[in-house]
C-alpha cells in the first residue's frame, strides 16, 4: 500500500521486507482534502511526513493577518516542521492541503523506536536532514540573491505538473510579490 515510500527510502538504504513490515507498521495514513489543516501554527502536534498524493503549503500567518508561504510540498516528497517536531515545541507554521492529499506521518516517538529496531534507518534520517538543510538554505539564497522573475521560472521547472494546482495567491506568497506582478512575470514568460 505504501509502495512509494518504500521506494523513496530503498533510494539511500536497502531494506528487508521484515523491516519493512516495521517501518510501514509505525506510520499512519492521514487523508486530508483540499483546505485541511495537517498542523496549525503554535500548536503541539507535529510530525514527520512523507506526502502520497497531492500538495500541501507551509506558511505562517504574519501579526498582520497576512500568509507567508514558505515552502510547498508534493507528491514523492517529505515535510516536517523540524523545530517542532525534534525540540518538542510548539510549531512555527500551518500546514495546509491545497488539494486532497494522503499523506503517511509519524511522531517523534515513533519515530525513536524505529532507529532503536532498524538502526540503519539513522543513515537514511540523517540524509534526509542534510537535504532539508540545504532546502532551506537554497530558499533562502533564492530570496536574496534571485529576482522574482527567476524564482518563478525555477519553480515552473522544478514542478511543471504542480503549477496549476496553485493559485496565484499562495503563488505571489510564496515569490514574495503581489498578484498584480505575478501576473505580469506569467504574462512576460508566456
Amino acid at each position: 500500500m505504501y509502495d512509494l515510500l518504500r521506494k523513496n527510502i530503498e533510494r539511500k538504504v536497502p531494506l528487508t521486507d521484515e523491516e519493512w513490515n516495521i517501518i510501514a507498521s509505525k506510520a499512519e495514513l492521514v487523508k486530508l482534502k483540499k483546505n485541511q489543516f495537517l498542523q496549525i501554527q503554535d500548536s503541539h502536534n507535529s510530525y514527520e511526513g512523507f506526502i502520497l498524493k497531492g500538495s500541501f503549503k507551509t506558511y505562517i500567518v504574519n501579526e498582520n493577518g497576512t500568509e507567508t508561504v514558505i515552502f510547498f510540498s508534493f507528491e514523492d516528497e517529505w515535510m516536517c516542521d523540524l523545530e517542532s517536531f525534534y525540540h518538542q515545541k510548539p510549531t512555527t507554521y500551518n500546514i495546509k492541503a491545497i488539494e486532497d492529499s494522503e499523506i503517511l506521518v509519524i511522531s517523534k516517538m515513533r519515530k525513536a523506536q524505529l532507529f532503536a529496531e532498524i538502526p540503519k534507518i539513522m543513515q537514511f534520517h540523517v540524509l534526509m536532514i542534510e537535504r532539508a538543510n540545504v532546502a532551506i538554505q537554497q530558499r533562502l539564497l533564492d530570496v536574496l540573491n534571485k529576482t522574482s522573475k527567476q524564482r518563478y521560472l525555477d519553480f515552473i521547472e522544478r514542478y511543471p505538473q504542480k503549477v496549476s494546482s496553485i493559485n496565484n495567491k499562495n503563488l505571489s506568497s510564496y515569490l514574495g510579490v503581489s498578484h498584480e506582478f505575478l501576473s505580469k512575470i506569467k504574462r512576460a514568460v508566456s
